[in-house]
């Protein structure tokens, strides 16, 4: 059958986007608590924490909510839920969950060109939320849309062209590529709240000529407000008095959003080769070919499909996932009464279940990514000549170092669930996502970094030992020259208290000035010391090591 007459009776699309919270001020890290930034006095902000079903009315707790909660392991339960309410005290951090999720409710839908010369579609907004993780300097922007009756092909382009922060480039008609032609925000009775302004070339190219990163899209820029982008214009899309400079994002993945969806189709079984292989791999809508090379996509099935479900019998006949880390797509018949029930079937654990497992995934590569941009910062900002850079270096690697410990107790694991299919995806999803070994490296590149600071201190404390081993050794000729049998060469116990005072400054002057000296001279006279006690080194060396002291040139040795 011809992707144009295949329909999506439903259509349900998650955006994921992960961002790098940037540190206000001069702290080597963001802020622990960032959305407490969001309600600062004088600010009129869109986000409202949400009050989850767990937390609120006990009627707003449903049979889906248990579902979700039940599939989760303990230790993702924690991370997920917190404690509960009678785990911890009221106000207690340790018994909240590892998240916060902030909700804005003036947006209501989004209107969108695929192309210049397409109508314009309207996609319903279900919500949009920031997730906020302890201890970790990560946001992720989640929006779900839905939609009903569309063709396939308007759904495949959607998937490919939606979720992009800013366009790749134009075509010789100035018009953006591989993104949406445009799109605008609705808020109430459908009044425009914010328009995208991807045709504007001239204004991406300058922004990246002068600031060396890519400039964020009008219409996700708005989404996020207050929170500005790192490199944000000084007007327009960081402009609003009262908003610019709460919190401050940059950009740690690629700039495609990770995308899910869910597709109830009349006849799953109609659809092509070519047609899972764009869906799958987000490869946009095409002529009935495949979107790549044969070769390529021999093992597709076995990459990318969970077919579990994918047969004629059962409550939701005929469900397919296709996950290729990127994204995570399920499709299914919209007849099943269990594959579109919202309460107990495959739509509400796609919401629930799915999303949370997509979301966990993704978080951790994320989470990696940013700790190994913070390295990196560290790294470019050091200065060895300046000592109060080497100790900002420093602060900012044990904080690295001591926030990596801290995601890796909470928030790192291998399994998620025990139930087959929320285990199955998971792993389909780290594993095109490759975290296992983006975890090593981080973790290798922290161990090397630490294990350089504790050399680098183990340095310095083996210099120190050597100079006060120099100042005992040269200052011990003196104590025993001058206490021997207790002699006084200067027989002053009988004069006048002011002369002795005096003999006594006169002292204490000339010692600190040679135990000074001595150290000044520490690190060349350690040379001489270990000079003169090599017994291979003729009387010549040694004379000549001990010329060397005061010898002008850099210091060598230590």
């Amino acid at each position: 059958m011809s992707p144009a007459a295949v329909h999506v009776q439903r259509l349900h699309q998650i955006l994921l986007w992960p961002l790098r919270l940037m540190p206000v001020g001069d702290s080597p890290g963001a802020p622990r608590r960032p959305w407490e930034l969001l309600h600062g006095p004088g600010h009129d902000c869109p986000w409202r924490e949400v009050q989850d079903e767990y937390t609120g009315e006990p009627g707003a707790f449903h049979e889906r909510h248990y579902q979700e909660f039940v599939t989760f392991l303990p230790y993702v339960q924690r991370v997920l839920y917190g404690e509960g309410r009678s785990g911890q005290g009221a106000g207690d951090a340790l018994g909240e969950s590892g998240m916060k999720v902030f909700r804005r409710h003036d947006i209501r839908a989004l209107r969108a060109w695929l192309r210049p010369e397409d109508a314009p579609l309207r996609l319903e907004l279900v919500h949009v939320d920031l997730y906020f993780f302890f201890d970790v300097d990560v946001v992720m922007l989640n929006v779900e849309l839905a939609a009903t009756d569309l063709p396939l092909q308007q759904v495949q382009e959607l998937l490919y062209r939606l979720g992009r922060a800013y366009p790749s480039g134009w075509d010789a008609q100035g018009q953006p590529l591989h993104c949406l032609a445009a799109a605008e925000w609705l808020g109430e009775g459908d009044v425009v709240l914010a328009r995208s302004d991807t045709r504007e070339r001239e204004r991406f190219i300058s922004h990246v000529q002068a600031h060396r990163a890519p400039r964020i899209a009008a219409h996700w820029d708005f989404v996020l407000r207050p929170l500005v982008s790192e490199h944000g214009e000084a007007s327009g899309q960081a402009g609003q008095a009262g908003h610019e400079g709460l919190l401050r994002y940059r950009q740690i993945e690629y700039y495609r959003m990770p995308v899910m969806a869910y597709l109830a189709l009349d006849d799953p079984g109609a659809l092509s080769r070519s047609d899972f292989v764009r869906l799958g791999l987000v490869a946009g809508a095409g002529e009935g070919g495949l979107p790549y090379g044969e070769q390529h996509l021999q093992d597709f099935e076995q990459r990318y499909c969970y077919d579990r479900f994918w047969a004629a019998g059962g409550a939701a006949p005929h469900t397919r996932y296709l996950c290729c880390g990127h994204a995570l797509v399920v499709l299914g018949r919209a007849d099943a009464a269990f594959y579109a029930c919202r309460d107990r079937g495959v739509l509400a654990q796609f919401r629930h279940q799915h999303f949370l497992i997509f979301l966990l995934a993704h978080f951790q590569k994320a989470a990696l990514l940013m700790f190994s941009d913070r390295l990196v910062e560290a790294l470019r900002r050091l200065n060895v000549q300046d000592p109060d850079n080497v100790r900002r270096f420093k602060r900012a690697i044990r904080s690295c170092f001591e926030g990596f410990l801290r995601f890796t107790h909470r928030y790192w694991f291998h399994e998620v669930a025990e139930q087959a299919q929320a285990r199955a995806l998971f792993r389909l999803c780290a594993r095109h996502l490759e975290t296992d070994a983006l975890y090593t490296e981080v973790k290798e590149r922290i161990g090397d970094m630490s294990a350089y600071l504790e050399t680098d201190s183990i340095r310095r404390q083996a210099n120190t030992v050597v100079r006060l081993t120099v100042v005992t050794i040269f200052g011990l000729v003196g104590t025993i020259t001058t206490g021997f049998l207790g002699m006084n060469l200067l027989a002053e116990a009988d004069a006048p208290l002011l002369e002795r005072l005096g003999w006594f400054m006169l002292t204490l002057g000339v010692t600190i000035a040679l135990t000074v000296y001595t150290m000044v001279k520490s690190k060349r006279l350690s040379d001489f010391l270990d000079a003169l006690s090599d017994e291979r080194l003729s009387l010549r060396h040694k004379l000549l090591a001990f010329a060397a002291v005061w010898r002008r040139g850099s210091d060598q040795g230590l």
